[in-house]
Formats: structure tokens, sequence, C-alpha cells
């Protein structure tokens, strides 16, 4: 009962479903390059990408242990289940997990792998409590997954940067709606949120403008005749999700930022869907 007890705990501190969702963003990253023809890449980058999240979700409960001990007693490290030092040492094995299979992957794939690795160790300690720094780092990183995939099977092509810009752009608008639903507790805590910052009402107007414009962007595989109909069927509902969910921040953060992370997912399988019209014709 203990073991199992403990098992959870390892599993909640690598925050198991946001692991397996980023693989599965490097993944269509690589589908969306065309690289299934290289399935060991794209199943190293996959691992990579995996191991990589788990580790940085593991450093940032390492480091916010206390701040959870009051306000997520629930957690594995304030709880008990997982000690400090065994969480630190959880998340270097997954790192050097992370490491090892993108050490297999072309350069530029590599170079992807190491700036992320820096940028999730520097996270917790750096970024995450400067107004809207924190928010672009986290939206950069998720972004990255796609190009990370791609850059494991070949050149990064033009459907896979404006997936990049997507993702990232609409990650930073959830991060930022998230913001404003946790002001209560950061500014207890002195973080410097956006939203504190220049406030709750302004924080979402800027988050709302951004995905509005990345809604626009998403129009351009289309548009450059490298996707056709079948992107455009999927894609559209994703973008209304996604910047309807933003809208909506200003009266129920709460829910908002759980529908943008939805459409996000949604507008990858647009990409999906454009790529494997591509390939059936």
């Amino acid at each position: 009962m203990e073991a199992t007890r403990t098992l959870g705990g390892y599993l909640e501190l690598a925050r198991v479903g946001n692991a397996v969702a980023a693989g599965a963003l490097t993944f269509v990253g690589s589908f969306v390059a065309g690289g299934l023809d290289s399935p060991v890449a794209v199943a190293l980058a996959v691992v990579a990408t995996m191991a990589a999240t788990g580790a940085g979700n593991a450093v940032n409960d390492y480091f916010d242990r206390e701040i959870d001990a009051v306000n997520r007693p629930d957690r594995p490290i304030p709880s008990g289940r997982v000690s400090a030092r065994a969480a630190a040492a959880f998340a270097a094995a997954l790192f050097a997990v992370a490491t090892a299979a993108a050490l297999s992957l072309p350069p530029l794939a590599l170079a992807i792998a190491v700036v992320n690795l820096l940028a999730l160790l520097a996270y917790t300690q750096l970024f995450k409590g400067l107004p809207a720094v924190g928010n672009v780092v986290v939206a950069y990183l998720t972004g990255s997954t796609f190009l990370f995939g791609a850059a494991a099977v070949g050149p990064i092509a033009p459907p896979t940067w404006t997936l990049f810009g997507l993702a990232a752009t609409a990650t930073f608008a959830r991060e930022v709606v998230k913001d404003v639903e946790d002001v209560a507790g950061d500014r207890e805590e002195g973080l410097r949120t956006l939203p504190i910052v220049v406030g709750e009402r302004p924080a979402v107007a800027l988050a709302t403008v951004a995905m509005a414009a990345a809604t626009l962007a998403s129009a351009l595989p289309y548009l450059g005749g490298t996707f056709g109909v079948a992107y455009l069927a999927v894609v559209i509902p994703a973008d209304a999700v996604m910047l309807g969910a933003t809208v909506s921040g200003f009266r129920d953060p709460a829910t908002a930022q759980r529908w943008i992370k939805r459409g996000t997912f949604l507008a990858a399988l647009a990409f999906v869907a454009g790529r494997a019209a591509t390939v059936v014709a």
C-alpha cells in the first residue's frame, strides 16, 4: 500500500498527463514535417519530450514545496509521499533520460533540447515571478515541442512554424488567464504576475488580442496552398474555441483556460488532418 502511494506521488510529481500530452505534440510536429519514415527518431524525440516535461514539473514542485505546503498541501512533497531529496533525484534521472534520447537526434533537434532543458531549470527560479516573462517562457516551451518533433526528422517546414506560433500564442493566452484566476493567491505570495501589475481586464484584453492575431495567422497554410480543405475544416472550429474561450476569461477565467487548452489540441489535429490529406492525395 505504501509503495503504491509512493509510486502515485512520483507520477503526480511528473504530471504524467501533461508529459504524455507534450509527447503527443512532438509526434504531431514530426508527422506534420513528414517524418514518419524515421520511426526511431520520432520515438526518441517523444521520449525526450516526455522525460524533460516530467523533470521540469518535478523541479517546479521541488522549488515550490514551501508555497505548496500552504496552498497545495496535497502535492507529493508537502504531503510526505515523496521527500524533497527524492524529488530532486527523480528530476535528475528524468533529465538524464531526456538527454540520452536527444543525443541521438540531429544537431538542430539537440540544440532545441538543450535550450528547453535550460529554460525548464531556470523557469521557477528566474522567470516565474516576472510579469509576462514566465508566461512567454511556458508559451515557447509548449510551442517548441512541435519544432523539436520536426527537427528530429528533417528541416522545419513553414507549416510547423505556423503551428509553433499558434500553440505558443494560445499557451501565452491561457497562462495569462490562469494568472487572472490565481490573482488572490499570487498577490498573497508576493508574486508580480501580469494581472497583478497591469490589472485583470487589461491582461485578458492583451491575451485576446494575441489570440486573435494567432487565429488569423492559422489561415496561412491554407492560403499558401500547403494544406487544403481538410485542414480548414478543423482549424476554424479550433480557432473559434480558443478565441471564444479567451474572451470568456473576462468573466470566468477558470473555465476559459481549460477550453483554451482543448482548443490548442484541436488546432494540432487540424495540422494532422492537413498533412494526412496531402499524403492520401
